[in-house]
């Protein structure tokens, strides 16, 4: 399944509205994979179709983690790349900023010309984001992961294996 890129650049956007601090890649994983869990246990779907492996410190997007990768490390794709269409996608709504620290990459997220549209989304599903991201608005990247392994079924699931 292909997650609806569509739905994670908006969503990214009103996180933006939101002022959420700290919003890295980091933390916006964490904050789609709470999302994305809440949803399905509530409303019974998903509400981005991305998929999640389980890590030794995160709950990984595979797809977006991915695209991140690519970003971070300004790898260089063939034309006719999915992932390519993937990235262009993303960054007709978001821009993304690459801030090289001393042991990583991290990258930032900034709004560009669009605004949040919230007719994307369902009732349930807007529930959702706007419940997860006032949650976890202040907290740092580490401290959204955590909640990640607060979940029982993330707990459970082997490192590398898929969660939801």
């Amino acid at each position: 399944m292909k997650p609806n890129i569509t739905k994670i650049a908006h969503a990214i956007l009103l996180m933006i509205k939101n002022k959420v601090k700290n919003l890295n890649d980091k933390k916006l994983n964490s904050m789609i994979f709470l999302i994305e869990y809440n949803n399905l246990t509530n409303c019974g779907d998903k509400i981005f179709g991305e998929e999640f492996v389980k890590s030794n410190r995160t709950v990984e997007p595979k797809i977006l983690a991915e695209i991140f990768d690519i970003i971070a490390n300004n790898d260089d794709l063939e034309e006719g790349d999915a992932r390519l269409y993937v990235i262009e996608e993303l960054l007709d709504y978001i821009d993304i900023e690459i801030v090289k620290k001393e042991k990583y990459i991290e990258l930032k997220f900034l709004k560009v010309d669009e605004n949040f549209d919230k007719s994307l989304f369902s009732k349930e599903e807007l529930k959702t984001i706007e419940k997860i991201i006032s949650k976890y608005k202040n907290d740092t990247a580490r401290k959204v992961a955590n909640a990640c392994f607060g979940i029982e079924k993330v707990r459970q699931t082997a490192n590398g294996e898929t969660i939801i």
